[in-house]
């Protein structure tokens, strides 16, 4: 495994030609991440992981400055994966100027997360068009916890007609079902153990809907009310369309049920796909 920091660098190494499958992420690396990886070696022969903590996507009140940087520890976890190259630039390697060119996305962006995390998706989707552009990846790994990131990011791969393929990759969970995330190093013991119950909430509403239950927006409610009982603060839980996210207009087969949720200083966020059977 070869750890790189410039982009010049980065390609000389990429220059034999081999397909590539990408694994973008911020570091602080867990199993999930780790998932994702051993996912792009499926489907290509050289796998890189890019490292790099995006100050675009963070807002002026989000983490970015205690955000975890763990990048030798990073190195260790990847090493044992067969990962063929990290990519780790500082910041002025990505942004040698200030960023004046932003990908401009669909009003999706601005619903969800997005309502609640104004230019996070703007950030993210301009990162990752830079680094398709530095890897010229075949394949990109992304996983399904962040369900409006991938939505948004196959969107962006389709119209800007980009000759990648969004590979997604399931939400990796502790054994109570709290999805894997580095932020969930911020919680304290005792919520740690609160956190699982986003996704007990998630399935409450998948339960009502396999069992009949049509009116989506009590669901919701009911949903933000067991929350708050506990000691949450809601931003959001919603149903929708999981091929286009917006809210079902007919009953489709296909919905996904999203929330996002501060537990004390710690904001998760989690999703569970729903099919309903005739």
């Amino acid at each position: 495994m070869e750890v790189v920091s410039t982009i010049e660098a980065l390609r000389a190494r990429l220059r034999s030609g081999s397909d590539v499958a990408l694994v973008p992420t911020m570091g602080n690396l867990h199993a999930g991440h780790l998932a994702l990886v051993e996912n792009a070696r499926k489907h290509a022969p050289s796998v890189v992981v890019s490292i790099f903590v995006n100050r675009l996507q963070f807002g002026p009140n989000d983490d970015f400055a205690k955000y975890p940087r763990t990048l030798e520890e990073d190195c260790a976890k990847l090493q044992s994966c067969d990962v063929n190259i990290v990519f780790a630039p500082d910041e002025n390697v990505l942004y040698p100027v200030p960023q004046t060119v932003m990908v401009e996305l669909p009003p999706l962006a601005n619903e969800l997360c997005g309502k609640f995390r104004p230019g996070h998706f703007r950030g993210v989707a301009t990162v990752v068009l830079k680094l398709f552009n530095i890897v010229q990846p075949r394949i990109a790994i992304f996983g399904k916890k962040d369900y409006q990131q991938l939505f948004i990011i196959r969107q962006m791969v389709r119209e800007l007609n980009l000759p990648i393929d969004i590979v997604a990759a399931e939400i990796m969970r502790a054994p109570d079902g709290l999805a894997l995330s580095s932020r969930n190093s911020y919680l304290s013991s005792a919520e740690r153990l609160e956190a699982a119950r986003l996704y007990r909430t998630l399935v409450y509403i998948k339960e009502g809907i396999a069992g009949g239950e049509r009116d989506f927006g009590s669901l919701q409610d009911i949903a933000e009310k067991k929350l708050d009982s506990h000691g949450w603060r809601v931003d959001y839980v919603a149903v929708r369309e999981s091929s286009t996210l917006r809210p079902p207009q007919v009953i489709d087969k296909r919905l996904i049920v999203l929330a996002a949720a501060w537990l004390g200083k710690t904001r998760l966020i989690d999703n569970l796909e729903v099919f309903i059977s005739d």
